[in-house]
């Protein structure tokens, strides 16, 4: 049996907040389950609860978090950071209730279909988050030298 993945504090309050990161419910419906959904909302209780009234600032990003404001969540990061370096077993709650929701994505099982002709290449991918790098690349030597 494979450990579980260690979350990060970044990747935990992403989580967290997802409801308020994703333009609609329903495009957080197509990415979760309703159990992880739910889960979800009892994480960001959660780290509300141990974030609030901690600074100004902190209050003030939860307050724009909820309002959608994504430059908001890399302040909620690190204090949550802060905060799981602090205390361990608040850090092994959040990071089993992240693994839950992690869980409960739903996986994309759609086909993709291409078709070449005439010695055509194409390149097929599905990202989820993060940078993709997709294509060929080809330097030639300059013939004037």
């Amino acid at each position: 049996m494979t450990e579980p993945l260690t979350l990060t504090a970044t990747l935990i309050a992403n989580l967290a907040f997802q409801e308020f990161l994703k333009s609609s419910a329903g495009e957080l419906a197509k990415k979760f389950t309703a159990d992880a959904i739910e889960q979800m909302g009892k994480l960001r209780q959660t780290i509300w609860n141990r974030l609030r009234g901690k600074s100004q600032k902190v209050d003030d990003a939860l307050k724009k978090i909820e309002q959608g404001d994504t430059e908001a969540l890399s302040t909620i990061a690190k204090n949550l950071d802060v905060v799981m370096d602090e205390d361990l077993d608040f850090a092994a709650q959040v990071q089993a209730m992240a693994q839950t929701i992690n869980a409960g994505k739903i996986l994309d099982q759609s086909n993709m279909t291409q078709n070449n002709s005439d010695n055509a290449k194409g390149w097929q991918t599905k990202v989820e988050g993060g940078t993709a790098y997709i294509g060929e690349i080809h330097i030639s030597e300059s013939q004037n030298k």
